[in-house]
């Protein structure tokens, strides 16, 4: 297979993957249900080391990395309570709990 064709087997293929390896938990960052958009957010980030992941919304994935760094992620929100508690997590949570799973709004930078 070339070109097109490959790429097009290769997506049916990594949807049909998709909707079986689906997580049925919710957002372990806003404790939303998951939709049918789901990113892998390593608790402790590639670069410091980690491997274990938590399936997450993708603006909740954003969010996280747009206001940590991957340093304190590494070293002081490793797990997901403690990473609700950051103020600007607090406050992100506090906005998105209302809206439907596949919710998407741009990502700014934090205050």
């Amino acid at each position: 297979m070339r070109g097109r064709v490959k790429r097009k087997a290769g997506l049916v293929e990594a949807a049909a993957r998709a909707g079986r390896d689906a997580p049925a938990d919710p957002c372990p960052i806003c404790g939303r249900p998951l939709g049918s958009k789901v990113e892998w957010h390593h608790l402790v980030p590639k670069s410091q080391g980690g491997r274990v992941t938590a399936a997450v919304h993708p603006i909740c994935h954003r969010t996280v990395h747009a206001l940590i760094p991957n340093a304190a992620l590494a070293k002081d929100f490793a797990e997901p309570a403690v990473l609700r508690d950051h103020p600007g997590m607090a406050r992100f949570i506090r906005w998105i709990a209302d809206k439907p799973p596949d919710f998407h709004a741009p990502t700014r930078r934090g205050r």
